[in-house]
């Protein structure tokens, strides 16, 4: 099974991410509606979900490994 937006429909694209969360009803606090919100770009066909996942890993990089960002100042 293909997971690319070109070779899959937004149903096909809804259902995989469904299906991949698992319960996505948000009953845990809100946490499962705001990884849904994280994937609507590629339900929609606008993202493929290497890149979403990529830019979501690219947040706890730390800041020595990325030019402009600084340092937790607690780590110090």
């Amino acid at each position: 099974m293909s997971y690319l937006i070109c070779e899959t429909t937004k149903e096909q694209r809804e259902k995989i991410v469904a299906e991949s969360l698992g319960n996505i009803e948000a009953s845990c606090n809100g946490c499962m509606a705001g990884l849904v919100e994280m994937y609507q770009d590629y339900i929609d066909g606008k993202k493929e979900l290497r890149d979403i996942n990529m830019e979501f890993n690219a947040g706890y990089i730390s800041g020595d490994e990325v030019p402009g960002r600084s340092s937790c100042p607690m780590g110090n």
